[in-house]
């Protein structure tokens, strides 16, 4: 079940473009997402979110327009921003040739956690997914789901204040797909901000709120029911269709 948001805007998006030549990638991009909210950010392959992503990770940055994440600004603090980031991309992110223990210190020192915290932190994360008997096999070894729900806990195990999610459960059997949004609500109820994409379209009702793109652009944005109602649609995966072939 969703619940309130926090009224701070954790990211802020004023009149974003990115070019690449004569391409527009992202056409004049306004919108805010507030912190503990799980904001969808949905379009078909090509539509911009890729691009999007980048530059609010502070990995690219835009062409013109005023770009805030954590309260840093994008031109000139993306170090602050990456400190107060995580993320999880497509395809999995781990170091296969490492164990399970190995991956969560070595990207838990990357954050300048201390030793002595992150042997706690990583116990008690073992205990918690349940890998106990598997916390010295290497990643390649486990299946996918073990190692999506793992590649989550630590991108979000220096605790941001944002994570982005980039289709994190593509591939995935419907009952890990339903654990790893467990987990993502539990995220979002600790304050975190959870900024997801996603082909699953009924993964769309789980969010607070849904940005669609189509063409670079920002279609539509709003809750998912209050986008059913506006498209006259019986669920998400209507509602993008009527703005993808629009």
């Amino acid at each position: 079940m969703l619940y309130a948001l926090s009224p701070v805007q954790i990211i802020e998006v004023k009149n974003l473009f990115k070019k690449f030549g004569s391409f527009t990638a992202n056409d004049d991009l306004t919108f805010d997402v507030k912190q503990g909210e799980i904001f969808g950010f949905l379009g078909a392959n090509g539509a911009g979110k890729t691009t999007a992503i980048k530059i609010l990770c502070g990995l690219s940055k835009p062409t013109s327009g005023e770009v805030k994440v954590a309260g840093f600004d994008v031109y000139t603090q993306t170090e602050n921003i990456k400190k107060n980031i995580g993320y999880m991309s497509q395809k999995f992110s781990l170091y296969e040739d490492l164990t399970v223990t190995e991956n969560i210190r070595f990207y838990a020192g990357i954050y300048g956690i201390s030793r002595k915290e992150i042997k706690e932190r990583t116990n008690i994360l073992v205990e918690k997914l349940h890998l106990e008997s598997v916390k010295d096999t290497l990643i390649k070894s486990l299946p996918l789901g073990w190692k999506q729900k793992l590649a989550f806990s630590v991108a979000i195990f220096h605790e941001p204040k944002i994570v982005f999610l980039d289709e994190p459960t593509s591939g995935v059997d419907p009952i890990t797909r339903r654990q790893f949004w467990e987990m993502i609500y539990e995220a979002a109820n600790n304050d975190m901000t959870v900024f997801v994409t996603t082909h699953y379209l009924d993964e769309a009702e789980y969010c607070n709120r849904v940005s669609i793109m189509v063409d670079g652009r920002i279609d539509a944005l709003d809750s998912p029911k209050n986008l059913k109602e506006k498209y006259n649609a019986e669920n998400m995966n209507e509602v993008f269709l009527k703005l993808a072939r629009k």
